[in-house]
Formats: C-alpha cells, structure tokens, sequence
C-alpha cells in the first residue's frame, strides 16, 4: 500500500542529497563546490489511526500528523 493521507492526500516528494566540499568564502576560502547529487524521499508523517466516518462506523486509515494536530479527523480510542 502507498504512503498517501487519506485526508489531505500527502505523499512522498522527491529532494535532492546535496554533497559540498571545500571551504567558504566567508571563513577565508574559495567557496564551496557540489561534488555529489542523490536523489531522495521526503516522507510524511503518517499514522495508522482508527477514525470515525460521517455514518458513524469506524475505519482504520492513513493520516498525516499535520490533519490529526489540525483536528480534520476524528480519532476513536478503543475502549
């Protein structure tokens, strides 16, 4: 299964590992120069939460932290 919110819809993004060597022009060198490139995942924050849907049933799903923090869902403690 893919890492996607099932409320905001948020999904890993590509980045970039930038490497760099060499001293910088502000403490006293040449400058600092990219030596390397590799690509990367910026992976949300997901939980596996039970939450409660506008029926009123109950659904375990994907959510980012961000939508849980923002109060977009619901969450249902089991009891």
């Amino acid at each position: 299964m893919s890492r996607i919110c099932a409320i905001t819809g948020r999904r890993p993004s590509k980045g970039s590992i930038i490497n760099r060597k060499g001293q910088s022009k502000k403490s006293g060198g040449i400058g600092t120069h990219v030596t390397s490139k590799t690509t990367r995942l910026f992976r949300p924050n997901l939980q596996r939460i039970r939450i409660r849907m506008p029926n009123g049933s109950t659904k375990r799903v994907w959510v980012s932290v961000k939508a849980i923090k923002a109060g977009l869902v619901e969450k249902v403690v089991k009891a």
